[in-house]
């Protein structure tokens, strides 16, 4: 019997690093957009509870499917197991790389009479 993959999908939304497992993940219909599907969270104990966690339990909550920017995706891996979900903080400090601002819409020729 083989298990069903489990992809890590690593991607920036508002300033902010999130690390999400999913079950599903496919290019969506929407052009520049991927699809998760299946968010899986970790089975933890009762008594230990992540505060990170948490927050996206609560953000997904009753999230069918999420569809993310691909220019947002940082990087995507299919593991063996789930592990903790994270938010972080974005930040640049020290980091010698700038992303180029994309506004995902190609601009229009200016002007010109045809």
């Amino acid at each position: 019997m083989t298990t069903q993959p489990v992809y890590k999908v690593i991607f920036q939304n508002g300033g902010q690093v999130f690390e999400v497992f999913a079950r599903q993940i496919f290019q969506s219909d929407m052009w520049g957009f991927i699809e998760i599907e299946e968010l899986v969270f970790g089975e933890r104990s009762a008594v230990l509870v992540d505060p990170s966690e948490e927050k996206l339990k609560t953000e997904f909550a009753g999230v069918k499917r999420s569809y993310i920017p691909l220019h947002s995706v940082i990087r995507i891996d299919e593991v063996e197991k789930e592990g903790a979900v994270r938010v972080s903080e974005a930040s640049n400090t020290g980091s010698k790389v700038s992303h180029l601002p994309f506004n995902g819409i190609p601009s229009a020729p200016s002007g010109g009479d045809d």
